[in-house]
């Protein structure tokens, strides 16, 4: 705003410059070429009455050569208007010559001056230099002050500028101030808003109008908090609900004689258990009850190996550096244990790296399985999205893993990442900031 109304008045003065420098090189010029044409037009009267060649107490002098020199800055402006008022009188004359040279502090306009008086004069004048010719009887000269530059009148525009640019700047950048910082606070509180936020509301300052629009996020904050708690509770309760009779179901197949049927009614039981979790899981990511915990990457990630290995699943971890960070150990170990459990399912092995970099940290999951076709990659992550559509419970679940992995890390600031190994199978990459590590 302060930009556009500096520029806006720096145009306006431009053009205001531009209409007092023509305003006052027109007056300039009448104010030179009238007295010149009236002490020309005497000059030549009184010769043709046979006063003598002088006229006018010595402003007008005739000389037999052209005094104007090719070294004078010449005024064609000036020449022009002498000759139309020359002829607009009924005078005929030659050729006209008008320039302009510095002045010479011995000449006699300084002689009522003295010495630094006629220096400073000099500094600031030239003198111009008329010559008309009377063909035959040589050249009528006129000499007169000449402005050397328009200093004063820039002089007096830049301060008047800079006296405008005070006036209405300062309140311009006072107002816009008072607007900017509340925006950039509730800017600022709207980019850190999240599930979980329970920060202090933005204060209201400023204009009415910001005042109103600061009130209004307030309010929408608190509403938006108040629906995201009803809704935790209301999946705290169908939690409760369900895992109760799942509890009942699995006390009751123990009474169940055959071994084969119970064994399945046990999977699916433990099944449900886990997609239960998973749901439950995601829907309150972002709202986690686990605090931020200093943990060492690369330990965490091998315990998860380490529980697979317990289940004689084929998992290799790549020993790597320590790796102190903060994150919540809980759903990291979630995270890193759905990409691990994929890569079983379909690629039957998984090695497992931790890699740390100097603006990252990278947990990798290779499998040997078929991979996945480039314009499948972005789909598999949707929630309840299956590339398998056999609902093979070897090949089971409902399509939430990756969903909830990728929602995990990108809670933590990072993200996850798939990409076909040029050997074969599929490599599943965690990647977390390295702002995020400790230490």
């Amino acid at each position: 705003m302060a930009l556009l109304v500096a520029l806006a008045l720096f145009v306006a003065q431009a053009i205001n410059f531009g209409l007092l420098l023509r305003e006052r090189r027109a007056f300039l010029l009448e104010q030179v070429t009238g007295p010149a044409i009236t002490r020309v037009i005497d000059a030549i009267e009184r010769t043709a009455q046979g006063r003598g060649p002088v006229a006018d107490r010595g402003r007008v002098r005739r000389l037999p050569v052209n005094p104007v020199t090719p070294a004078m800055r010449a005024q064609p402006s000036i020449e022009a208007a002498l000759r139309e008022g020359l002829v607009d009188s009924g005078v005929a004359v030659g050729r006209i010559a008008a320039g302009v040279h510095p002045m010479d502090p011995r000449h006699r306009p300084f002689r009522g001056l003295r010495g630094r008086r006629a220096e400073r004069f000099a500094r600031v004048t030239d003198e111009l230099l008329i010559a008309v010719e009377q063909p035959g009887q040589g050249w009528l000269v006129v000499r007169s002050p000449w402005p050397r530059r328009d200093l004063s009148l820039i002089w007096r525009l830049i301060g008047q500028t800079l006296i405008l640019y005070g006036i209405v700047l300062l309140p311009v950048l006072w107002i816009g101030r008072r607007i900017s910082r509340p925006l950039a606070e509730l800017t600022l509180a709207a980019e850190r808003f999240g599930p979980g936020d329970g920060g202090e509301p933005v204060s209201e300052s400023g204009p009415h109008d910001v005042v109103r629009l600061i009130a209004a996020y307030n309010a929408l904050r608190l509403r938006v908090v108040a629906m995201l708690d009803e809704k935790d509770r209301m999946l705290g309760a169908i939690g409760h609900d369900l895992r109760t009779p799942l509890a009942a179901l699995r006390v009751r197949i123990e009474s169940v004689e055959d071994e084969t049927d119970r064994a399945r009614m046990a999977d699916t039981i433990a099944e449900m258990n886990r997609t239960l979790d998973d749901i439950l899981s995601l829907a309150r990511l972002g709202r986690p009850s686990e605090a931020l915990i200093e943990t060492d990457l690369a330990a965490l990630v091998d315990a998860v190996v380490e529980d697979f290995r317990d289940l004689d699943a084929d998992v290799t971890f790549v020993d790597g550096e320590r790796l102190p960070i903060r994150l919540r150990p809980s759903l990291m170990r979630r995270a890193v244990r759905n990409l691990i459990e994929n890569a079983i399912k379909y690629g039957k092995s998984a090695v497992v790296q931790v890699t740390s970099f100097a603006d990252r940290i990278e947990i990798s999951v290779t499998d040997r399985g078929p991979g996945i076709p480039e314009d499948k990659m972005a789909a598999v992550f949707d929630a309840f999205t299956r590339l398998e559509t056999s609902r093979n419970r070897e090949t089971g679940g409902i399509g939430l893993g990756l969903a909830l992995a990728r929602a995990i890390v990108r809670e933590a600031g990072g993200d996850v990442h798939l990409a076909n190994a040029p050997a074969g199978g599929l490599i599943a990459t965690i990647t977390l900031p390295r702002a995020r590590q400790s230490g």
